[in-house]
């Protein structure tokens, strides 16, 4: 029977439909996946032999023993069977009829927790429900305007929450430190010469210090300060040439240095807001040689490239968990730059979601 192309194409708008009704299925899929560290069992499996293995495929049987003494095989094999469809993992059925073996893929290698550039704790910390609570509030600020959803949802903003909250405080140090490593091996990629010739440099919302302490370790000679609120870097651990510094970007108490550096800082604030954060960031520095390395989403809405999908998501990302905060194109970019204290600026693309906007106070 010849298929009729009306039908067909409803067909293929009703299963997008399906598709992203349930796509919150993939994320709790792939968050059971790394609590029960499913790619860390795999990638730590050694055959029989002993001998490193650089793709090691293992069966189910052996994923559940390592998980717990008398795990549902049924539920994890169901749950396999997506992530496989989702090229989360490989698997091979042998031809002998054994059982299928599971392996590693490109995109299970960023959940490993023991790896150096992991993803596995910022997946942690999106679908915590704490943050997913937010989403739930779409509607109801498109319509009422007002606080941001997370407020909405919790009575605080994200940042007090994490003050009054030990745990929430820990899961987000930990995801932003995760990301800061994936994003800081992209920014020495894409931004070889960057840092020369700078003296000293000061992290803006560092967070617990990590971007700044390895931008120290690379370029020695430079002087590091992780700038923060107090709850935050009272957890910071010492780095070698790193002084962390408690305060406030809307104060203006941001010590002195030759640059500033902010990332993902901007994009969780209101134009109005950002503005202010330049100006105090303009007074930190001298204003002839000094200069200021924004990490932040370029949006480019109509792009094809591999990460432009990533960042539309992480524009509402901020509308669930941001007071105001957005991710921007270059126009918008250039806005705030000019309204902050910085005619001149530069974008630099590097490997990652974020670009790098280099900013001059004249």
């Amino acid at each position: 029977m010849q298929e009729d192309p009306e039908i067909e194409a409803s067909l293929r708008g009703q299963a997008d439909i399906w598709k992203y009704m349930f796509g919150f299925a993939d994320s709790m899929a792939l968050k059971c996946a790394v609590e029960l560290r499913i790619a860390d069992i795999i990638h730590s499996h050694r055959p029989s032999d002993g001998a490193p293995n650089s793709n090691p495929m293992i069966a189910l049987s052996q994923i559940a023993s390592c998980i717990a003494p008398s795990p549902d095989i049924t539920y994890l094999t169901r749950i396999m069977r997506l992530l496989v469809r989702r090229n989360i993992f490989a698997v091979h059925h042998p031809s002998d009829g054994g059982e299928p073996l599971y392996g590693l893929t490109d995109s299970s290698r960023w959940l490993l927790h023991d790896a150096e550039l992991s993803l596995a704790p910022m997946l942690v910390l999106q679908n915590h429900p704490c943050l997913m609570a937010p989403w739930h509030y779409f509607s109801r600020r498109v319509k009422e305007g007002g606080p941001c959803a997370f407020k909405m949802a919790h009575g605080l903003d994200i940042w007090d929450y994490a003050s009054q909250n030990p745990e929430i405080n820990k899961l987000f140090n930990d995801g932003m430190a995760c990301s800061s490593r994936v994003v800081t091996k992209a920014i020495f990629t894409g931004y070889e010469h960057g840092f020369d010739g700078v003296g000293s440099l000061v992290d803006v919302g560092g967070g617990t210090g990590r971007a700044v302490a390895e931008i120290v370790k690379a370029y020695p000679n430079i002087k590091g300060f992780n700038f923060d609120l107090p709850h935050v870097v009272a957890t910071a651990p010492v780095y070698h040439g790193v002084s962390h510094v408690a305060g406030d970007m809307f104060e203006g108490n941001i010590p002195n240095a030759d640059t500033v550096f902010m990332k993902h800082i901007m994009h969780d604030w209101s134009d109005s807001d950002c503005i202010k954060i330049l100006k105090n960031c303009r007074k930190a520095i001298p204003e002839k040689s000094g200069k200021i390395i924004i990490v932040d989403v370029v949006l480019k809405p109509n792009g094809e490239g591999t990460l432009n999908d990533t960042q539309l998501i992480l524009d509402l990302v901020m509308i669930a968990h941001a007071s105001g905060g957005r991710e921007r194109t270059e126009i918008e970019w250039k806005k705030l730059l000019e309204e902050g204290g910085f005619p001149r600026y530069k974008v630099i693309k590097i490997p990652a979601f974020a670009s790098i906007v280099e900013a001059y106070p004249m």
